[in-house]
């Protein structure tokens, strides 16, 4: 189906809102739709309701402009981590951490853009410690984009482009959006991990390409937490968890180095480790965490 506009779209969008035949007839298959923007469109609250497509026409020969390729092709992609790449706005920085603008998670992961364009986005690394001072890992889902069934820290996402989370004071922006995720990913409650109880402890700044297409280009804000929490995974995010103390990750990070049960780590977790991880670690068990804390410094990591 080619682009529909003028009166003829506007009238099987009409009908489209009170029948819903018309998403079930194969001329019309919704999965194959993309929205394109376009201003000069308007519709109903009710349609608005209906499709949750307000200034949007429909096309199937074109992905949105602001993205690069045509996201029909990505076939293999999970429909949440599907809808999370073109909901979810990533903050852009420069270098100096400075906030540049704002582009799709889809874009900003794709390594043509991050090439060519030198896209870089903030993000955050969680690394949770339980009152045992073992710290909680996660293995991403086969689903992800970027990465899939690496064992990494915590959590780590992206603080959003949105008033919450772009508060640079103190951190609180990645604090803010570091509890959202806890919660997306591993169902631990906002009242399990209060804002207010995460110490930001530095920055760190790479490129890691995952494949072909994918890959992060990150700056990366590096959270620590005690807390004792209740975790029930979303199998769309973690296939697997585990507390490893010391020298349980030491021996992961053997198997992973002679390739031994096909453990991979992700890489910006494998530069933490192997730059700041269990001199923090130590200051964790000693209480003295915030001895450790250097903000001002971004560390940039190959």
């Amino acid at each position: 189906m080619g682009l529909l506009t003028g009166l003829g779209f506007q009238n099987w969008l009409a009908a489209a809102a009170n029948s819903t035949s018309a998403f079930s007839s194969s001329a019309f298959p919704l999965k194959s739709l993309f929205l394109k923007p376009r201003s000069n469109f308007t519709s109903t609250p009710a349609l608005r309701r209906t499709l949750r497509l307000s200034s949007y026409s429909y096309s199937t020969s074109a992905a949105p402009p602001s993205t690069m390729g045509d996201a029909a092709a990505d076939s293999a992609m999970d429909a949440v981590q599907r809808r999370l790449m073109f909901e979810d706005e990533c903050i852009l920085v420069d270098e100096n951490d400075r906030v540049v603008g704002h582009d799709s998670k889809y874009n900003c992961h794709l390594m043509e853009k991050i090439e060519s364009e030198n896209l870089l986005h903030r993000a955050f690394s969680v690394f949770l410690f339980n009152s045992k001072y073992e710290l909680l890992l996660q293995q991403r889902s086969a689903t992800k984009v970027t990465f899939p069934l690496v064992w990494t820290n915590t959590c780590c996402s992206h603080p959003l482009y949105r008033d919450s989370e772009l508060i640079e004071e103190k951190a609180l922006g990645a604090r803010n959006a570091a509890q959202r995720k806890l919660f997306d990913e591993l169902g631990i409650p906002a009242e399990d991990v209060p804002v207010d109880q995460f110490t930001p402890l530095g920055r760190i700044l790479y490129k890691a390409p995952s494949d072909g297409k994918w890959g992060e280009h990150e700056l990366d804000y590096l959270l620590f937490i005690i807390r004792d929490v209740s975790v029930h995974p979303n199998p769309d995010e973690v296939v697997d968890v585990k507390y490893v103390n010391q020298q349980q990750l030491k021996e992961l990070l053997r198997k992973a180095d002679a390739g031994e049960e096909g453990i991979k780590l992700s890489p910006w977790f494998r530069l933490v480790v192997d730059n700041f991880l269990f001199k923090w670690w130590d200051h964790v068990e000693k209480g003295t965490l915030e001895e450790a804390a250097d903000m001002k410094t971004i560390h940039k990591l190959t």
